[in-house]
């Protein structure tokens, strides 16, 4: 086991984890350099929704040991940074607390993945819970015993609602908070970091920054880094007994909301393909799917309208709508701080 003390001065962490745009704002009284499982949190200003995905990994139950690695991605007001010392300070967790000065989704989130490589030089498993999050008390050792006995470079699992306002229960079967799979096994693809392990091996193949920052202030840089994951012929793994459950507050249940959710999950579409595209012939045609697909998705719409509720069955031409307008350069930016209503 190699201890470091509190103290992370200059002179007591590696080169690789400065950078002059990252400051150490807390740690915890030792770090052991030597544990195989980390696990990152990008935190901005929910200081009272992290301080409850803070509680859920102190209770996991697990023998392994873990540290925690939380960037704090609000320079101004640093309101997840003295929650995140309570938890480092008296020992219920080990790690660090990072404040990464330049504001994003996917500038905080690599700050995390990067300094926690850097600083545990034997960890192979890295693992992202957001500060909105909860975690089951058996979600690290499920994940990471996926990950052993499937060899797989990619883990992910279910992100379930829940919801502040619960008299609209049927929302959870909406696309934009039911889970991508309903069953444990191999699978093509993953699409969001909520509830994900990454192995060591998976992010050296993809080389640095790992989350593309055109994608920072729109989001869906962890969809675009999972498409080049699976391009790059790297497996995927899904373990639906690893829950983690989303506090859901009630500006995310109304109507307008979930519109606008709907169009950035095209605009994320339509980036990622254009993207991965090769040469001028290939993105013509992406572009010209996204645009054909706005007739097919009304018709699809049409039909779920029969059997599902107006805001679900609208969910399909909302994704074309917003992919077609990405197409002509026309995105949200839910990201930018300026754009963000706590």
């Amino acid at each position: 086991m190699t201890l470091i003390p509190t103290d992370l001065s200059a002179s007591r962490i590696s080169d690789s984890v400065r950078d002059p745009n990252r400051e150490v704002a807390a740690s915890s009284r030792v770090i052991d350099l030597s544990v195989g499982i980390v696990v990152c949190i990008p935190c901005f200003r929910r200081p009272q929704h992290l301080r409850l995905t803070l509680e859920s990994l102190a209770r996991q139950r697990t023998p392994r040991s873990f540290a925690v690695v939380m960037v704090e991605n609000d320079a101004a007001r640093r309101e997840s940074a003295p929650v995140a010392a309570e938890f480092l300070a008296d020992g219920r967790l080990q790690g660090i607390c990072l404040v990464e000065t330049r504001q994003g989704n996917c500038q905080a989130i690599n700050a995390a993945f990067e300094t926690a490589q850097a600083l545990f030089p034997a960890a192979t498993r890295f693992l992202m819970i957001d500060d909105d999050e909860i975690a089951s008390p058996d979600w690290l050792e499920l994940m990471v015993r996926t990950a052993e006995a499937t060899g797989a470079d990619v883990v992910g699992g279910p992100v379930l609602p829940l919801f502040e306002d619960d008299s609209q229960p049927w929302l959870s079967r909406h696309p934009a908070f039911c889970p991508a799979y309903d069953y444990t096994g191999a699978v093509p693809l993953i699409y969001g970091c909520g509830n994900c392990l990454i192995t060591r091996a998976a992010f050296d193949r993809l080389g640095s920054p790992a989350f593309d920052l055109r994608f920072n202030f729109l989001g869906g840089g962890d969809c675009d880094f999972f498409v080049r994951c699976r391009d790059a012929g790297m497996n995927f793994h899904w373990t639906a007994e690893a829950v983690i459950t989303e506090t859901v507050p009630h500006g995310r249940t109304s109507l307008g909301w979930i519109a606008r959710r709907g169009l950035r999950i095209g605009a994320i579409n339509y980036r990622v393909q254009f993207k991965a595209a090769k040469g001028t012939a290939a993105r013509a045609l992406v572009f010209a799917q996204m645009l054909g697909r706005l007739p097919l998705a009304a018709v699809r719409s049409a039909r779920l309208l029969a059997a599902s509720r107006a805001v679900v069955a609208m969910h399909p031409v909302l994704v074309a709508l917003g992919a077609a307008l990405a197409a002509f350069g026309i995105e949200p930016k839910p990201y930018e701080a300026s754009r963000i209503v706590s």
